[in-house]
Protein backbone atom coordinates (compact mmCIF):
# COMPACT_ATOMS: atom_id res chain seq x y z
CA UNK A 1 0.00 0.00 0.00
CA UNK A 2 1.11 3.77 -1.02
CA UNK A 3 -0.01 6.52 0.32
CA UNK A 4 0.27 10.00 -0.85
CA UNK A 5 -0.09 13.39 1.49
CA UNK A 6 -0.58 16.42 -0.80
CA UNK A 7 -1.66 20.09 0.15
CA UNK A 8 -2.40 22.62 -2.83
CA UNK A 9 -4.99 23.78 -5.25
CA UNK A 10 -6.51 22.00 -7.76
CA UNK A 11 -7.52 18.57 -5.49
CA UNK A 12 -10.81 17.95 -4.24
CA UNK A 13 -9.16 19.58 -0.41
CA UNK A 14 -6.80 21.34 0.13
CA UNK A 15 -5.12 18.91 2.14
CA UNK A 16 -5.74 15.18 1.22
CA UNK A 17 -4.16 12.03 1.58
CA UNK A 18 -4.51 9.10 -1.14
CA UNK A 19 -4.27 5.37 0.08
CA UNK A 20 -3.12 3.53 -3.66
CA UNK A 21 -3.55 -0.47 -2.69
CA UNK A 22 -1.56 -3.59 -4.09
CA UNK A 23 -4.73 -3.88 -6.66
CA UNK A 24 -4.60 -0.57 -8.14
CA UNK A 25 -7.72 0.73 -6.36
CA UNK A 26 -7.15 4.47 -5.40
CA UNK A 27 -9.27 5.90 -2.19
CA UNK A 28 -9.39 9.77 -0.97
CA UNK A 29 -9.39 11.03 2.55
CA UNK A 30 -9.36 14.27 3.68
CA UNK A 31 -6.79 15.62 5.62
CA UNK A 32 -3.82 13.63 6.80
CA UNK A 33 -3.82 10.09 7.65
CA UNK A 34 -1.39 8.37 10.20
CA UNK A 35 0.78 5.98 10.56
CA UNK A 36 2.74 7.54 7.34
CA UNK A 37 6.20 6.82 6.41
CA UNK A 38 7.90 9.14 3.86
CA UNK A 39 9.89 7.84 0.89
CA UNK A 40 10.35 10.72 -1.25
CA UNK A 41 8.73 14.40 -1.58
CA UNK A 42 7.54 16.26 -4.77
CA UNK A 43 6.24 19.01 -6.65
CA UNK A 44 3.78 18.41 -9.12
CA UNK A 45 2.41 21.52 -11.74
CA UNK A 46 -0.26 20.41 -13.68
CA UNK A 47 -1.57 23.16 -16.49
CA UNK A 48 -3.89 22.26 -19.40
CA UNK A 49 -2.82 18.78 -20.35
CA UNK A 50 0.88 19.00 -19.36
CA UNK A 51 1.92 17.77 -15.84
CA UNK A 52 5.71 18.59 -14.42
CA UNK A 53 6.50 16.15 -11.42
CA UNK A 54 9.67 17.02 -9.33
CA UNK A 55 10.23 14.45 -7.45
CA UNK A 56 13.41 13.78 -4.83
CA UNK A 57 13.71 10.59 -5.62
CA UNK A 58 12.55 9.98 -9.09
CA UNK A 59 14.04 13.23 -10.42
CA UNK A 60 11.88 15.76 -12.81
CA UNK A 61 9.12 13.53 -15.00
CA UNK A 62 6.86 14.98 -17.75
CA UNK A 63 3.68 13.85 -18.65
CA UNK A 64 0.63 14.20 -20.88
CA UNK A 65 -3.16 13.64 -19.66
CA UNK A 66 -6.16 13.15 -20.91
CA UNK A 67 -8.30 15.82 -19.26
CA UNK A 68 -7.35 19.95 -18.84
CA UNK A 69 -7.23 21.17 -15.50
CA UNK A 70 -4.66 23.44 -13.28
CA UNK A 71 -3.14 21.67 -9.98
CA UNK A 72 0.29 23.37 -8.18
CA UNK A 73 0.76 20.40 -5.10
CA UNK A 74 3.57 19.86 -2.66
CA UNK A 75 3.31 16.32 -1.55
CA UNK A 76 4.89 13.18 0.35
CA UNK A 77 4.81 9.95 -0.70
CA UNK A 78 5.37 6.89 1.27
CA UNK A 79 3.61 3.65 2.72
Amino acid sequence: MKKYIEIGYGNTWFIRTEIEEEDGTECELRGIVRPFSPRSAYLRLWIGKKVVILDSREGLKLTTKNRRTVKIIIGLSGV
